[in-house]
């Protein structure tokens, strides 16, 4: 079975060279081919997955050596893949998830003239990232790594004649690329010091290894995951990639390429581990991340961009479950998965919302959309219950687990991350209440365009609301699934090394306070935009508000502190290349040069200068050889 671990990669590669070699006799058939590979990758992910439920717990772990990329003495880079139960649950919430938003893309994508380019996209961002989770080595998983940062340029920017989408292609890049920094000085420093590049020879020899040098190596792989995961400080880019396609949307915040921070840090656990001060930093981003994304979505009004708010909270609630160390790795997981469910569902319906109101994205332009989009309305309604915790939903299971395991962390640290983690689920309730009663309730607020065109909501087509029902039954059965025996711990212990937590207050009482903040943030919603009508034009709001609404003043800061702070630096050094670099090389070629034009002036060519000159130096030897006698 080892040998079909090649195809997961191969099939969505397969498409993506098709599609984008074919030219445009592939224009018809594009999407479907397109939806194919991607579904057949899932197919073999349920067959390997199928496999490995039949080994025995602690050998489940499969490999697959292609070939050597580089094999010489001391440097050996093999291309080769390794599935354990870690890389399994991302495959098949990679390919599962990525399938069904090919599918949504078929009716989404209709009237697209460049669809079949737009299914080439998405398939090459499939293959960059399961070529991530699946790989066995750091060097590999660093190509799909910027596989999918090249793809999410692509696709970001793929409505590239709005500037907007461009400015927010090039900017995801840019961003990305500063944490793509650190995870390349990362494998440098892991292969100076384990001289290797394997997962596990490197998470092995990490007790014999200096704290130190650990937690540089566990920084920079976190440096790595801020910018893929959107985590503070790198976080700026993840608002603008909604100008791409609103499949892009969900399947950049759902399931793929925000994840693959998550899946570095669980990865590379015994690394961080083995550091503590690291394992401080992971946790200190996430708390941080989790409260600055939940704000900044309180204050959207654009629907999207609500939900990237939310997609950077939730994200921040995995790293920060991460950064427990053993007590939380598997709930960091899970959340990851339930959030793929909930999230592509939200996003997908958000997209269905837009389908039928001419694009529109302004929450304050919807209302009562309930009556005309009824199966949106019920799966969007039942990702947003998913999201916010409520009980028995798949977010309620995992949520909650991350919350208990940040009170099990103990002392004044405990209470801290618990606190944190409650107030978030208590601003989550309180944006998401908001985005369903400004989209889905109250009166209708839709206005004719400048053209005098105005919207007439309607419902999907089955190619787009299939896949958001399929998503909807994983954001409902798929927590409790995972949690009866503790059927997701087991799955993941043999990787994750789970350690059970004991949190000072018992699970009963988290629960019970999670609850508490959750009708409280919903409540709030309710008497600010249910119980009276929501205006078309947004007020003024409070300092707070004005500045969420700038995502914080994040664009603000990079632009104060990096961008002019860049170009000061540059002056800088342009001054210093061109007064001192360049005056010392200048300087010094005019010193030789004004010295030999001087020297050339005892070369006249008279023989009576000559003989005068040979006198002289005559008479100075002389005369320090008598000196020399008479000392």
């Amino acid at each position: 079975m080892e040998n079909l671990i090649a195809l997961l990669v191969a099939a969505p590669l397969l498409g993506a060279a098709v599609l984008l070699c074919g030219g445009r006799r592939l224009d018809r058939a594009g999407h479907w081919i397109g939806t194919l590979l991607a579904a057949s990758s899932f197919a073999v992910g349920v067959v390997l997955f199928g496999a490995m439920l039949g080994y025995e717990t602690e050998a489940r772990t499969m490999r697959q050596h292609l070939f050597s990329w580089i094999p010489v003495e001391g440097f050996q880079a093999d291309i080769a893949f390794q599935l354990d139960q870690l890389s399994m649950t991302f495959v098949l919430l990679i390919t599962g998830v990525g399938t069904l938003i090919h599918i949504y893309s078929i009716g989404y994508m209709e009237h697209d003239e460049r669809r079949r380019r737009f299914f080439g996209y998405l398939n090459l961002f499939l293959a960059a990232m399961l070529l991530l989770v699946v790989a066995d080595n750091y060097l590999l998983l660093y190509v799909g790594w910027e596989g999918v940062g090249l793809a999410s340029y692509l696709l970001i920017g793929f409505w590239q004649h709005k500037p907007s989408a461009a400015t927010a292609a090039k900017k995801a890049f840019l961003v990305n690329r500063v944490g793509d920094m650190g995870l390349s000085i990362a494998i440098m420093l892991m292969f100076t010091t384990f001289g290797t590049f394997a997962f596990g020879p490197v998470l092995e020899a990490t007790g014999e290894t200096s704290e130190g040098t650990l937690t540089a190596i566990g920084l920079m792989l976190l440096l790595a995951a801020c910018g893929k995961s959107a985590q503070v400080p790198l976080q700026s880019w993840l608002g603008d990639a909604m100008e791409g396609p609103t499949p892009v949307s969900a399947l950049i915040h759902a399931a793929t390429m925000v994840t693959a921070g998550v899946y570095l840090i669980v990865r590379s656990g015994a690394i961080f581990d083995a550091a503590p001060d690291a394992q401080t930093a992971v946790v200190v981003v996430g708390a941080v991340t989790l409260l600055f994304g939940a704000i900044v979505g309180c204050a959207k009004d654009d629907i999207k961009k609500a939900l990237a708010g939310s997609t950077m909270s939730q994200i921040g609630y995995m790293i920060l479950a991460a950064g427990l160390g053993p007590i939380g790795y598997v709930f960091a997981i899970m959340h990851l998965v339930t959030h793929g469910f909930f999230k592509a569902g939200l996003f997908l319906g958000a997209g269905s919302v837009m389908h039928g109101m001419n694009d529109e994205v302004d929450m304050r332009k919807y209302g009562g959309l309930r009556k005309y989009m009824p199966v949106t309305f019920v799966t969007f309604g039942l990702g947003y219950l998913a999201i916010i915790g409520f009980p028995g939903l798949s977010g309620f299971f995992s949520k909650d687990m991350i919350i208990e395991a940040a009170f099990a962390k103990g002392g004044t640290q405990g209470w801290i991350l618990g606190s944190v983690t409650l107030l978030g689920a208590g601003i989550t309730a309180f944006y998401m209440t908001r985005v369903m009663l400004m989209t889905f309730f109250g009166e209708k607020r839709w206005q004719p365009d400048a053209e005098g065109h105005e919207p007439h909501p309607h419902e999907s087509p089955r190619s787009m609301t299939i896949p958001m029902i399929v998503l909807a039954f994983g954001s409902v059965f798929a927590g409790g699934f995972f949690s009866i025996g503790d059927r997701f711990i087991l799955w993941l212990e043999p990787v994750t090394a789970y350690e059970h937590g004991h949190p000072p207050v018992s699970a009963a009482t988290v629960t019970g306070a999670t609850m508490v903040v959750l009708l409280i943030g919903a409540g709030i919603a309710w008497a600010m935009y249910g119980r009276k009508p929501v205006p078309v034009l947004a007020p003024r709001g409070s300092l707070l508000t004005r500045a969420a609404r700038r995502d914080l003043l994040q664009d603000d800061f990079n632009h104060v502190v990096l961008v002019r702070g860049g170009e000061h630096l540059t002056r800088s050094l342009v001054y210093v290349d061109h007064s001192l670099v360049d005056g010392v090389v200048n300087g010094t070629a005019a010193s030789v040069g004004g010295l030999s034009g001087r020297l050339r002036k005892l070369q006249n060519g008279y023989a009576r200068t000559y003989a005068v000159s040979m006198f002289g130096g005559t008479a100075v030897v002389i005369a320090a050889t008598l000196l020399m006698r008479a000392v």
